[in-house]
């Protein structure tokens, strides 16, 4: 009899306990639930803890599919025949998945064993010598094992007039509010909806925002943001007790939160309507931080701003176009000495 592998969320979990666990014929993987109980105690966010879940989920799978020996004998030349199960797979998974999944299972063999995952014939294993990011400290060890050639993300911000006619399509402050918010602050789409009515600040023109890994951040706001969220507090939402600032207006869920769902039904509608089909809220962040490098702001101000951890997030969003090169030689052959040119040689 085939075993059945099942990642279950429980949304009555008791409190100080992870809701998701992985179970093997409906019963729990106590060992490998221990580890996600630690990343929820460390306080990875529900999406976080989902993502671990499903990344062990496709790792059990495989292992207990086609080996017998215990998780202990696991080395990196059997997370090798892991990657080839992965690239086999149809549809085959884009490399950032793969590389997510095999820093998952080997955080969570570290976790059980208290070590890192040895060679093994045929492995890909190096070893780095390493030093804090500065070059201070001792130098010391890490053990490095394959990982997939991923490409360089690239994102194209939208023009002006794409942004002009996609909020052209807009009737609403709600939607108004929630696209000043990711075009003129570089929010998720997660950090939208988190937004609760307690975090605004509007005789201050702030906002608080949770970001990745619940760190907070305060953000200012535009006059035209703040002008957008005051009308939409005071004629679409008025009283509607949810704590949450954005919510359904209208429906049977008229009075609950937008749900992710909600808001990518909404810019699924607006980019039909108004032609711009590569709207989307990461592209609006983008646009985001193009805008605001444009415009002279430093690169840790703008890393402030966009809640990353490093800045080389942050260079990710300021990638240079073909005509901002155009536009810089141009500039700066304007404002450089130059030889003067005979009119006849």
């Amino acid at each position: 009899m085939a075993m059945t592998f099942q990642l279950v969320y429980s949304e009555s979990a008791a409190p100080g306990t992870c809701p998701y666990r992985l179970c093997r014929q409906a019963k729990p993987m106590d060992r490998v639930n221990s580890f996600l109980q630690a990343q929820f105690l460390r306080g990875l966010s529900p999406r976080s803890l989902r993502s671990y879940g499903y990344d062990l989920l496709n790792f059990v799978r495989w292992w207990y599919g086609r080996k017998t020996s215990p998780l202990s004998r696991l080395n990196e030349s059997r997370l090798l025949d892991y990657v080839r199960y992965q690239l086999a797979a149809i549809p085959k998974p884009v490399p950032q998945t793969v590389n997510h999944r095999l820093t998952v299972v080997r955080c969570c063999y570290r976790f059980l064993y208290g070590r890192e995952l040895s060679g093994g014939p045929g492995s890909m294993v190096s070893i780095h010598r390493t030093r804090c990011g500065l070059g201070y400290g001792r130098p010391g060890f890490r053990l490095g094992g394959l990982r997939l050639k991923q490409p360089r993300r690239v994102v194209v911000p939208l023009s002006r007039e794409e942004v002009a006619r996609f909020w052209a399509s807009f009737r609403t402050f709600r939607d108004l509010s929630i696209i000043a918010l990711m075009l003129l602050n570089g929010l998720r789409s997660r950090e939208i909806l988190e937004i609760r009515l307690e975090h605004l600040r509007l005789s201050e023109a702030q906002i608080r925002v949770l970001g990745k890994g619940n760190k907070e951040r305060m953000l200012p706001l535009s006059s035209d943001t703040a002008q957008i969220l005051q009308r939409y507090l005071q004629i679409e939402r008025l009283c509607l007790p949810s704590p949450f600032l954005f919510l359904s207006l209208k429906g049977i869920r008229r009075g609950n939160p937008m749900t992710i769902d909600g808001l990518r039904s909404l810019f699924r509608h607006h980019r039909q309507r108004s032609h711009v089909p590569m709207a989307n809220p990461h592209r609006f962040r983008h646009t985001f931080g193009s805008d605001m490098v444009r415009a002279g702001i430093s690169l840790p101000a703008l890393m402030r701003l966009m809640g990353h951890a490093r800045i080389q997030s942050t260079m990710l969003y300021v990638m240079v176009s073909p005509q901002d090169v155009l536009d810089e030689f141009h500039r700066a052959t304007r404002e450089r000495t130059r030889p003067a040119i005979p009119e006849r040689v």
